[in-house]
């Protein structure tokens, strides 16, 4: 089942997309150098919009979890920070 963001929660959905990705991430279900949904894919099985993909990706690169390459899509880096 797609793990979707919660609404009435405090943290701001794209705060919320980022712990869950960040998560799969850090478990392997999303393993080094795999690529990550496309944005729109996401907005979608998320259920929230591409500008909210677009910031938690942001954060997620900021974090060094995901490196983003034009026209080719994100990427989980090979080697991950300390939590």
């Amino acid at each position: 089942m797609t793990e979707k963001t919660n609404p009435g929660a405090a943290a701001c959905h794209y705060e919320q997309l980022a712990s869950i990705l960040e998560r799969k991430i850090r478990s392997g279900e999303l393993p080094p150098g795999s690529r990550l949904p496309g944005e729109m894919l996401l907005a979608q099985e998320r259920g929230v919009g591409s500008s909210t993909v677009r910031r938690a990706l942001d954060i997620l690169r900021e974090r060094e979890l995901v490196v983003t390459v034009r026209a080719r899509g994100s990427f989980v880096v090979e080697e991950l920070p300390d939590a």
